[in-house]
């Protein structure tokens, strides 16, 4: 990639894509080692891993003079739900019926409120009016987690509810969610990594491809395919376009990261077992 991808997302993509399948907890010198194969420095992971730690997606401990980063419960909640997505784990078939959140929080908690409009979005659900929010998606545990998490009992009515207009359900659907720009971006994506995807695979076959090359390759393809999580709300197929190119998308992100997923993975398991005292863990 051209451009330095932001330190703390970069760090949030290798605990989502190897150091939670490795027990979640890391020594701090060996995330600066990994950033390194990217630009960054000590001082920016330190700081990001600081960031992170305040905003309660990790906890530290300290072993000897080394200190060690594990996931939170938010932390690995968020990784799970972020990893059931960007590989499609959903269930096949849509029951039809619409989730709807309502919420009216005072204006004197105007940052609670922002706050409730990021994690909506980024869980799936579309604005349908101000303060009226809609999935398809049965995320009727992500709601209890947020009524939990910034403590809005009070302030949310959450229904589960039928459309009676059918034949306007794709109509409501670009009223949430800007559609054609989301499909443009898949358009991107594939444009971007189709031939990428060519050259990357003959050079890995031909032994021309290091391991810490192809660990790159595989973290900035996640890096990119993940901004999707944050834009699609992976809407059953009776809701989408008949031009939808999200599929494509999928079947291309899957089959470039099958193809790195070996060499990448023997990099960083090299990286991630120099810099623990145990032995490595095993992968689950």
């Amino acid at each position: 990639m051209t451009k330095k991808l932001n330190t703390r997302s970069m760090i949030f993509t290798i605990y989502g894509d190897y150091i939670q399948h490795y027990g979640s907890k890391v020594w701090i010198g060996t995330l600066i080692r990994l950033l390194e194969e990217f630009g960054h420095n000590a001082q920016a992971v330190r700081a990001a891993m600081s960031r992170m730690q305040k905003q309660g997606w990790v906890q530290a401990e300290k072993q000897g003079n080394r200190s060690y980063y594990s996931l939170t419960t938010q932390g690995t909640r968020r990784m799970k739900e972020a990893g059931r997505r960007i590989f499609k784990q959903y269930e096949e078939d849509w029951d039809g019926k619409w989730r709807m959140l309502i919420y009216s929080i005072p204006e004197s908690k105007r940052k609670l409120r922002d706050e409730l409009r990021k994690e909506l979005s980024w869980s799936g659900f579309g604005s349908l009016t101000h303060s009226c929010w809609i999935t398809p998606h049965p995320l009727e545990d992500e709601v209890e987690q947020l009524k939990e998490r910034y403590d809005i009992e009070q302030y949310i009515h959450f229904f589960v509810s039928d459309y009676e207009q059918t034949e306007k359900q794709k109509e409501l659907v670009t009223q949430c969610w800007d559609i054609e720009e989301i499909n443009e971006k898949y358009r991107q994506f594939i444009d971007a990594y189709s031939k990428r995807f060519i050259i990357t695979r003959n050079q890995i076959e031909r032994g021309q491809m290091d391991l810490g090359a192809c660990f790159v390759e595989r973290t900035e393809l996640v890096h990119e395919y993940r901004k999707f999580l944050f834009v699609d709300p992976s809407l059953p197929e009776e809701l989408l376009p008949n031009d939808w190119l999200g599929g494509h998308a999928a079947v291309l992100f899957a089959d470039y990261y099958n193809v790195l997923t070996k060499p990448a993975t023997e990099f960083f398991e090299t990286i991630f077992s120099e810099g623990n005292d145990e032995a490595l863990l095993v992968q689950v």
